[in-house]
């Protein structure tokens, strides 16, 4: 049995729990173990579950007709991934929501979700307050996407997100900002000494 105290602690942040609740909460549940390189969701399909990270790391992109991908949001441990809109609209979802690490997730279902408001309107504030919240994230990297350059984007994602530097393989990061590998990498190796500046091939995935 895995110990779910990171998660119940998360909710713990924005809602008093006791135990009834927390026994509740649990109980609805499910531990999932996932392989590096393992989709957890696809487009065309309705998004079954909102996914906490317990262990590890994951990412959700869309692919464009040429094949490009895109990186829409990053996950590792105390974070959570979906694909949202598909989630709370009931519709097929258009994100690939991929383990970048093996990882352990923590899923909850729509359904069960719902039962759990329904029991404890206490979790619609949870709810509320956690999408309000990423909703504010969207709109600060939104504005970062149409204020700043490049360079700017790299220096304010390294300073408010260095622990993702090292978890997320080179393409993922430029993917996420907005650029390509090949001019992250550069970018990257202006501030670094000669001894540590690293080609294109040396970040490619394993």
């Amino acid at each position: 049995m895995e110990d779910l105290t990171p998660l119940v602690n998360y909710v713990k942040k924005y809602i008093p729990l006791t135990e009834g609740e927390e026994s509740f909460f649990i109980s609805l549940l499910q531990v999932t173990k996932v392989k590096k390189r393992q989709y957890i969701h696809q487009p065309g399909y309705i998004c079954q579950y909102r996914n906490y990270v317990l262990k590890g790391a994951l990412r959700a992109f869309i692919s464009d007709n040429n094949g490009q991908e895109h990186t829409i949001s990053l996950a590792i441990e105390d974070w959570w991934i979906a694909d949202p809109a598909s989630f709370i609209l009931r519709e097929p979802g258009t994100f690939f929501v991929e383990a970048v690490e093996d990882s352990t997730i923590v899923q909850i279902s729509y359904e069960a979700e719902q039962q759990l408001m329904q029991q404890y309107p206490k979790f619609e504030r949870f709810y509320r307050v956690t999408s309000q919240l990423t909703a504010i994230h969207a709109q600060k990297r939104l504005l970062s996407n149409i204020s700043q350059t490049a360079e700017e984007r790299y220096e304010t994602f390294a300073g408010r997100y260095s622990q993702l530097l090292q978890r997320f393989p080179l393409y993922i990061i430029a993917s996420y900002l907005g650029m390509t590998r090949e001019f992250l990498s550069k970018i990257r190796n202006r501030n670094l000494p000669p001894a540590q500046q690293t080609t294109d091939s040396s970040n490619n995935v394993n």
